[in-house]
């Protein structure tokens, strides 16, 4: 491992230079996925390289994230207030512009293993140059594509004295990366450069994802540099969301392990999992509207349930998502997990708590995490787990304590015991981690609450890498007993009626987003004992303006292969897959299809010998229809349950009040204008404009039109305001 010392540059161009100066023209730039990308360097690069064809660049990265700026005029009106107080001085990445357009130079290109979901269907570079890998599979990727060159943005901290660089949002690959980079430099000679960009808006972040500023050669750290955080605000949870988030609720276990994703589905996960927890009487009134218990009680029973969380959960995803901080403020995500077999074990067993006791102390001695005999590596053992307290010191096997005492280090001795009993002991465990996590990405409030955390709130957050957290290799007993219960859960595109899972292309080859970690959490479900994966699935989506259901009789493209099916949750209910017979998993996933495509899907299984020809579904699942479901449970939302936004939003109250007109406006502007009623054409001729609509119209700078244009989308916009109730 490096030792020596990074060299530091306040000027991002200097950087460059010595960049080429070490490796060379030829550039393989890797980079971490998402938020960790250090923005201000790859721009630097990439812009030397278009100007000068003789550098070769291949960019080797995942998820590029753009901020919004809208397709057309109206939208664009609507963004730019928004983007600028969310993104504020964002730096867009450069070649994500120009990859976007088509307009990369030839000595320039750009690999991803994940892309945003569904903006690069059509575009070709990007579609060829796609990688598909597994998440755990990244780091040996990129060393097979040449990565000579490795960058991340870093948060910044100095620790008694000692300056110590965080990974923070991104410990996710670098640390696996990063040694064997350093042993193809030692050993191979090769010339590789890895360089931190430092951001002083990032959080920092402890445990594996603090490393020395030594670990890089190379180190920008220049406060004008520090940009905004790419955030991603807050989708809006849509009632389908909340059916689906009901379900899986149901299968969580008390005192378990949760894994979930970003986005809608996993804040309707989150809050069902609250009002579980904190309102149960109206969680078990939806559970019962829902006939949750009627139609997969057993399910329920066996691995889950519906009461209040006793015992709490503990997170473990790649992704720590807004909804696992949602959880900790709740006080619901408070398992805590520790880094040793025996004591992990004993907790799980329940004989002993994370209150340190004599009998805490004795249940170590007798499964032999420690030596009766007290030497230098017991006592280092028990003080970094909190049995022993941290001013205590072994001399000449003797433990002296601050207040002046010399005990004979021997837990078999009675007398000894009793001593270190009363004078020795801590009061709690410490070292448990509520979360872990490989990477994160969130709305600004995420960022600021870790920002905001206790340096003891932080380190209860074990930020790591993806082979720690998305596989059992490595410590695999270790990793079982921690994540005893868990339930993976990851959102699919499609279903089969054999149970294969369609997550991240389409069966034209087109790669919608990709595999990213879900194939990694789908073998580790079936690996541990009691884990459970959990799909969630939409089931229907609306295409060119018809319904089409998700549920399908097959597909011309699989993520995940039917062998490993396992649960598959929709809006209308849980289908129990492991194990089953293909007629078991056809009769279970027609139960929680939408009603409108049942007897099509029935008809394709019969005619495929599939399920018995006289089947027929039950009748208690042949109501499953949109219109059922928003009338069950409209009036939870009327009481104030299921919002919209379940964790706030960064939108104003005008400008959601602007969303949903605009909406309803888009479907208006592509009529004609002479479709329009009498009463908008004499707001165009110039009728008076409702003085409560001024505020939107000036907020889309609509308040004085000019041009024929305007003043027809000014009179559109009146209209869907005042049949709003706004104007």
């Amino acid at each position: 491992m490096k030792t020596t010392p990074a060299t530091y540059f306040s000027d991002v161009e200097q950087c460059v230079d010595a960049i080429l100066d070490k490796v060379g023209k030829r550039i393989v730039f890797g980079m971490p996925l998402g938020l960790g990308k250090p923005n201000h360097l790859a721009n630097a690069l990439y812009n030397r390289a278009k100007n000068d064809a003789s550098i070769s660049l291949r960019i080797m990265t995942a998820l590029s994230l753009a901020v919004p700026k809208g397709t057309s005029d109206l939208e664009r009106r609507f963004l730019e207030p928004f983007t600028q107080r969310i993104w504020g001085n964002y730096p867009a990445l450069s070649y994500l512009d120009d990859l976007s357009a088509g307009q990369l130079p030839p000595n320039v290109e750009v690999s991803e293993f994940f892309m945003k979901a569904g903006v690069f269907l059509d575009n070709l570079v990007e579609q060829q140059n796609y990688i598909s890998s597994n998440y755990t599979h990244i780091a040996r990727d990129m060393l097979a594509n040449g990565v000579n060159v490795l960058s991340q943005l870093v948060a910044r901290k100095v620790i008694d004295g000692q300056t110590w660089l965080s990974l923070s949002c991104n410990p996710d690959v670098s640390p696996t990366i990063i040694p064997l980079l350093r042993e193809m430099e030692a050993q191979q000679g090769c010339k590789v450069a890895v360089i931190a960009e430092v951001n002083n808006n990032l959080p920092f972040m402890y445990h594996d994802a603090m490393v020395p500023d030594s670990t890089f050669d190379m180190v920008i750290d220049n406060p004008a540099y520090d940009y905004t955080l790419f955030s991603t605000p807050n989708m809006t949870v849509e009632m389908a969301d909340y059916m689906i988030g009901m379900g899986v609720s149901a299968l969580v276990k008390d005192g378990g392990t949760l894994q979930i994703g970003i986005g809608s589905l996993g804040d309707a996960i989150a809050y069902s999992i609250i009002l579980r927890d904190q309102q149960n009487a109206t969680y078990q009134s939806v559970v019962a509207d829902m006939d949750i218990m009627g139609r997969s009680g057993e399910l329920v029973r066996q691995i889950g349930g519906t009461g209040p969380f006793e015992k709490g959960l503990y997170g473990s995803s790649e992704m720590f998502v807004n909804g696992f901080l949602e959880l900790y403020k709740e006080g619901i995500l408070r398992r805590k997990v520790y880094g040793d077999v025996i004591l992990q074990r004993l907790l799980n067993e329940g004989k002993i708590t994370e209150a340190v006791t004599p009998a805490l102390l004795e249940a170590l001695v007798v499964h032999e995490a420690v030596h009766p005999q007290l030497g230098p590596a017991d006592v280092a053992y028990l003080q970094k787990f909190g049995v022993l307290r941290d001013d205590v010191r072994l001399v000449d096997r003797h433990l002296h304590t601050a207040d002046g005492l010399a005990i004979e280090a021997d837990l078999a001795d009675d007398a000894a015991l009793r001593q270190i009993n009363a004078h020795c002991l801590g009061r709690t465990l410490k070292g448990g981690i509520l979360m872990h996590g490989g990477f994160f990405l969130g709305p600004k409030n995420f960022y600021d609450a870790l920002n905001a955390m206790t340096e003891e709130q932080s380190k209860q957050i074990g930020m790591t890498t993806v082979d720690n957290v998305n596989h059992l290799y490595g410590n695999q007993v270790l990793k079982a007993l921690q994540r005893k219960d868990g339930r993976f859960i990851n959102t699919c595109l499609m279903v089969t009626l054999s149970g294969g899972i369609v997550s991240d292309g389409l069966e034209d080859g087109r790669v919608v987003s990709g595999v990213g970690g879900q194939y990694n959490f789908v073998s580790m479900a079936h690996a541990l004992q009691d884990g459970r994966l959990v799909m969630m699935l939409r089931s229907c989506r609306v295409k060119d303006g018809q319904a089409v259901s998700n549920i399908v009789w097959n597909y011309g493209h699989m993520t995940i292969p039917r062998i490993l099916r396992d649960i598959v949750v929709t809006e209308y209910g849980i289908a129990n897959l492991r194990s089953k017979s293909d007629k078991e998993i056809i009769a279970a996933l027609l139960n929680i299809a939408d009603s409108r495509f049942q007897a099509d899907l029935l008809a394709k299984a019969k005619g495929a010998g599939k399920i018995p020809a006289d089947y027929q579904i039950p009748e208690r699942y042949r109501n499953n229809l949109p219109e059922v479901v928003e009338a069950k449970f409209r009036a939870y939302r009327e009481a104030g349950c299921f919002p919209p936004y379940p964790f706030g939003n960064d939108f104003t109250e005008e400008e959601l009040i602007l969303a949903k007109a605009l909406k309803g406006l888009k479907a208006k502007m592509a009529r004609k204008v002479g479709t329009m009623s009498g009463g908008i054409l004499n707001v165009i001729k110039g009728g008076e404009v409702p003085a409560r609509a001024l505020p939107y119209l000036r907020r889309m700078k609509l308040d004085n039109p000019v041009t024929f244009k305007d003043k027809v989308v000014q009179s559109l916009l009146i209209t869907e305001l005042v049949e709003a109730g706004h104007a």
